[in-house]
């Protein structure tokens, strides 16, 4: 039996390598916090893997697009590229959860099953909430880096999305809790 892997490895992996752009883009300047974005990004994979000895999808998913996105804006010293991969990676999670809706599966069930035991209606209702929000998440993504400097990007990209995505998260707690007990009454009977 595996055992499980360390509850901050998640954690590690997830924001590792944020921490790292946003400290070297407020050392540096936005080319070199990129640089740094894809070795923090490859340092975190393989730390997943040598401790869990596995690395998770969704970030494998964000890593191909960081070294994507990171590697054009660095070969074509273009800010455009690096700043669209939120834009990217949203739009590819809402198209993941949207397809899978549209062919009768709940993605995200596959994700988080682990973690939360809901009913089938629960993960449908949550997976669509969830396209959704990674759509306007990757709208607002554009309009904030169309629209203010780059240091407001920066800080909006590091921090507000992660608020809003914590702050989104915690606000379907009311339907998780509700599917929750549909799934355990279900099993009750």
């Amino acid at each position: 039996m595996k055992k499980p892997a360390p509850r901050w490895l998640a954690s590690l992996t997830d924001y590792g390598p944020l921490a790292v752009f946003f400290a070297t883009y407020l050392l540096t300047d936005l080319m070199t916090a990129t640089a740094a974005l894809m070795a923090a990004t490859v340092v975190a994979l393989a730390i997943s893997y040598g401790i869990a000895r596995r690395v998770p999808v969704m970030a494998v998913v964000t890593a191909v697009i960081v070294g994507v996105f990171g590697g054009l804006t660095l070969a074509l010293q273009d800010e455009t590229f690096i700043k669209m991969k939120p834009t990217i990676v949203q739009l590819i999670f809402a198209a993941v959860l949207l397809a899978g809706l549209a062919l009768g599966r709940t993605p995200l069930k596959a994700v988080m099953g682990k973690a939360l035991d809901m009913d089938d209606d629960g993960w449908r209702k949550l997976s669509l909430r969830y396209a959704l929000f990674f759509v306007a998440m990757a709208a607002l993504n554009e309009v904030v880096w169309r629209t203010q400097s780059e240091s407001f990007w920066v800080s909006f990209k590091v921090f507000g999305l992660v608020a809003l995505t914590v702050a989104f998260t915690l606000a379907q707690m009311p339907l998780i809790s509700r599917h929750q007990a549909a799934a355990q009454e279900g099993d009750d009977a």
